[in-house]
Order: C-alpha cells, then structure tokens, then sequence
C-alpha cells in the first residue's frame, strides 16, 4: 500500500517546484541592497500579517501534528484538542500582553531580552540550553517523525526520506525569514488543504461501511453516536487516560503554563512578529488563532474515526506494529494509504509542506540565537553585516546536518513524541517564571532568575519520580499538574530571592507602560469571535 502513482508524483513535484520557485522570487523581489543581519533574520519589516500569521502556524505543525495528535485522537478522543483549542486563547494573550513589550524595548531574540532584563549570565545559559533543546529535540524529532511517516506512505526508504527533507529545508531556510514567511503562506495552504482532504476521506468512509454512502454529515453524526467517550474534553479521574489529562488542568493548570511558555517565550514563534510593526504582529497572531481552531479537524477527527473503524473489525493488521500490538500512531498513515490517486499525492505534500516549514522555521531561530546572541557577543563583536549573514547560513547548514544524522537513533524510543513533549516540558515552568517576572516585575533580580534557571530541571525530576497516595494506591503526578507546581515553586523561590536581595535601582528595566497594551475593535471583535467559539466547544464537548 506505501505506494504512490504517477498521478501523485506529478502533485508533489507541483507543489515542490511552486514553492522552490515561489522562494527564489520572494528572495531576489525583496532582496535589500545591503546585506542586513535584522532583514535576514526576522525579515524588518517585510512580513505582512497573513505571512506572519501562517508562519507562526507552518513552524508549529508539523509531522506530531498528523501522526501524533491523530494516534493520541484515537486513544484518548477530542480532549487532545486542548492542546490546540487553548493555545488560540493563548496566543490572543500574548499579542495583548507580550508582543508589545517586545517590540518596545526592540528585542530580536530571547537571550537578548534575558541579557537586557537580567545579565548576560542567565541570558547565555538559555541561549546555549535553547541551541541545544532546538537542533537535539526539535530538529531530531521533526526530521525523525516526519521521515518516518513519509516511508510509511511512499517507497521512499526512511534514509533517503531524511535526506530529501534536510535539503529542501535548506533551500527554504537560507533564504531567510522573507523567504520562509512568505512561502509558509504556500505551505500552510497546502497542508490544510491536504489535511481536510484526509479527514473528508475518513468520515465518507465511515459513512459508507454504516451503509450511508459518501455523506460527511452522517460520518459525524455515526462518530458522535458510536465514540460517545471520545467526544468529552474534560476528563474525570475514572478516565485511563486523566494522567495524561487532569480535568481542569487543560484549561487553567499545566496547559496554560504550557502554552504560555510555547507561544510567548520560544524563540521560532515570536520571531515571525519580530520584524513588524504592533498593528502587523498583532493581526499576524489572530490570524494564526484563528487557524488554530482547524488543526482538531485535520488532526485529531481521522484519528477518532480510525478508532470507529477498527472497533468494527477494520484495519487490525495496518494498526498493529510487527509484533501484534496496537499502534494509535499508525491511524494517520493508514489513512493516506487509503487515499485515491492524486489526492494521495496532495496529503503526501501536506504531510512534507508541515515538515519542512516546521524544520525551517526552527533552523532559521538557530541560526539568529547563534549569530546574535553567541557569535557576535562572544567571538567577533566588530562583526559585519554581511559577515553575520554568512554565520547565519552556516549555523542552519551545520545544524541541520547534525539533527539530519541523529534522527535516524531516535528509532530506538517507542514513543518518540510523548518522550519529547515531556523532556521540553521539564523546563518550560521555570523559563515561563523568569520571563513572566522579568516582564512585569520590576523588583525581579539576575540572582533569582539564575536560580530559577539551575533549579527547574532538578525541580521537575523530583516531582516525576515522587509517588503521591490516590485512590487507594501510589501513583505519579500528572504531568500537567508537575508544570503548575514546579511553575508556582519557581515563581515563589524568585520572588524571594529578588526580596531577599533588592536589585540596584535603575539597571535592567524593561520599558513597559499601559498604553501598550491598548487594542484597536478590530483586534477585539476577532478576539471575542474564537472566545466565543471556544466557549461554544468546551461547552458542547465538555
């Protein structure tokens, strides 16, 4: 079945050759005629609110997005959705609140906003930690995940599969952030397209095995009425899966403080309003809210129906690994599979447009953290414009050499994605603390946020391992309950420590000052828009 035909070869070299050729025009249209570190880096200017906002998107979705939220829609249902559904929320506060600080107080990069506001101390560990966790987690994992899905639905050998995605990254990523903002407008049309071309597949599907024929509608309504446990977003502790869940935790504990951290302190997502004016940036990340609410139907429903299927008898060998034993995970590249001509070569380019963007946009914040942050500060602080450009372009070639030849190693973990979510989670708490008080505490101090830096990691290995008596028995913490203490144990010990020892008066402030915070009706008509449909579908599927 892991076949495509010469009807999907021609959409894939389509869509490959539009966005090569879509790059190239972009870089040499908008080329400055000097070579500008700030314009290769976050595009100065040059982004408009849709590219900043499909950008955003296109750097955040990708292979965990299809295969991953997809298995984890098979197993635990809709509820997975809060991690998209409330990262709308999320990100409507962090272009009210963060954005703007940001912007003021012209900040290009994370380490720079932690050199400015605390020393350059805390501001180097992170960017070197950042470095790390960016070209060893997310590189190696994206390219991992996402040869591995492309393997499964074409002859393309899993190897060849990493190299193919490390050299069209590269032709994306070296054009700069112009180039990757603008052809991410490309690929997120393709992979919503692609991925709503999936889902339809699913549910017509499902209609015709209840005897229904080709009707969306009927699919729905048979998932509804044969899944009813897989269409409630809030579990209770009777769930097998509230570990992974914990009731309200997806709405005011560790899902908050996950996203908080994502959305408005990590490097690859802020970068894309960097460059633009409030007005532009704050669009840019409605427009990514409201392409939020989309990702659930794309990714999480083909997953559901997966799991209707296969609890009437289909698909038992395509869901089962070598072994016999059930693989959710398998659920999306099953589907593919089942895709006609043509239309298998548009999920396959979805699939690959999800990748890629995703590589470059992490690449290319590699490339700014290195360049600014640690080459300059550290190694050649007379650096040129053009001599910084060219450092740029060899961090993302070296990076993503290196993440190219670990990926094929991460084959060894069984659940590669949850492993993931949880390492970066260990230390989202504690970098969500010192940012949150270094933008809105003016008493905050370098000595609490290095302490609060050193201590997040130990802090979190602890309260994995410490059982907690419920229900009769031992067991561990939930996950997102561990990020809501460790956040509330951070804050407090930096809060402290600031107390303990008052910084000098007039040394690391961040200009901040209520009129930043002003939002134009626009701006609010739209907000209020996803919090109202929000409320709707926590209300509905509650």
């Amino acid at each position: 079945m892991n076949q495509l035909h010469t009807l999907d070869y021609i959409v894939f070299f389509v869509y490959f050759i539009s966005v090569s050729t879509y790059g190239y025009y972009i870089y040499h249209k908008k080329k400055s005629s000097t070579a500008s570190s700030r314009d290769f880096f976050l595009a100065e200017g040059s982004l408009t609110w849709w590219a900043i906002g499909a950008s955003i998107i296109a750097s955040n979705i990708s292979a965990e997005h299809f295969i991953g939220m997809s298995g984890s829609g098979f197993a635990l249902g809709l509820a997975i959705s809060s991690y998209e559904w409330m990262a709308a929320a999320v990100l409507i506060i962090v272009a009210i609140f963060v954005i703007p600080v940001y912007l003021k107080n012209k900040i290009f990069t994370m380490p720079q906003f932690l050199s400015m506001r605390y020393n350059d101390t805390v501001s180097t560990i992170m960017a070197v930690f950042w470095l790390l966790v960016y070209v060893f987690v997310n590189l190696t994992s994206i390219i991992y995940l996402g040869a591995l899905a492309i393997s499964s639905i074409s002859p393309v050998s899993f190897e060849w599969s990493v190299i193919c995605l490390v050299i069209f990254s590269l032709v994306v990523t070296l054009g700069g952030m112009k180039v990757i903002g603008y052809t991410d407008v490309v690929q997120v049309v393709v992979l919503i397209l692609g991925g709503l071309v999936t889902t339809y597949l699913a549910l017509t599907l499902l209609s015709a095995e209840y005897g229904y024929g080709k009707n969306i509608f009927k699919g729905l309504s048979i998932l509804r009425k044969e899944a009813p446990e897989h269409f409630h977003m809030i579990f209770d502790k009777s769930n097998p899966y509230y570990m992974e869940l914990p009731g309200l935790s997806v709405l005011f504990g560790g899902m908050l403080v996950n996203n908080l951290a994502y959305w408005g302190c990590n490097q690859y997502i802020v970068q894309r309003a960097l460059g633009a004016d409030l007005k532009t940036a704050r669009k840019g990340i409605l427009f990514a809210a409201f392409l939020k609410l989309l990702v659930p139907v794309i990714a999480v429903l083909p997953g559901i129906v997966m799991y209707v299927l296969h609890n009437k008898g289909l698909f038992q060998q395509e869901m089962a690994d070598a072994g016999g034993v059930l693989k959710p995970d398998h659920a999306y590249p099953t589907l593919m599979n089942l895709l006609p001509q043509g239309l298998k070569g548009i999920a396959f380019a979805a699939l690959t447009a999800a990748v890629v963007a995703s590589l470059a946009g992490k690449a290319n914040s590699i490339s700014t953290i290195f360049s600014l942050d640690i080459y300059k500060k550290y190694f050649n602080k007379e650096a040129s414009e053009k001599k910084m450009v060219s450092v740029g372009r060899w961090a993302v070639l070296i990076a993503m050499v290196i993440a190219g030849l670990v990926a094929p190693a991460l084959k060894s973990l069984d659940q590669a994605y949850q492993f993931i979510q949880e390492y970066v989670g260990f230390v989202s708490p504690g970098v969500l603390a010192i940012f949150l008080l270094g933008l809105f505490w003016k008493r905050a101090t370098a000595s609490a946020a290095l302490g609060g830096a050193v201590l997040t990691i130990p802090l979190s290995t602890v309260l994995k391992f410490l059982p907690v008596w419920t229900n009769g028995g031992f067991s561990e913490i939930a996950f997102l309950n561990r990020m809501v203490i460790t956040f509330v144990a951070i804050t407090v010990l930096m809060i402290v420590m600031s107390l303990a020892k008052p910084k000098k008066e007039g040394v690391h402030v961040i200009e901040v000052d209520n009129a930043m915070f002003k939002i134009t009706t626009g701006f609010a008509v739209g907000s209020i828009i996803i919090s109202g449909i929000l409320i709707a579908l926590y209300t509905v599927f509650w």
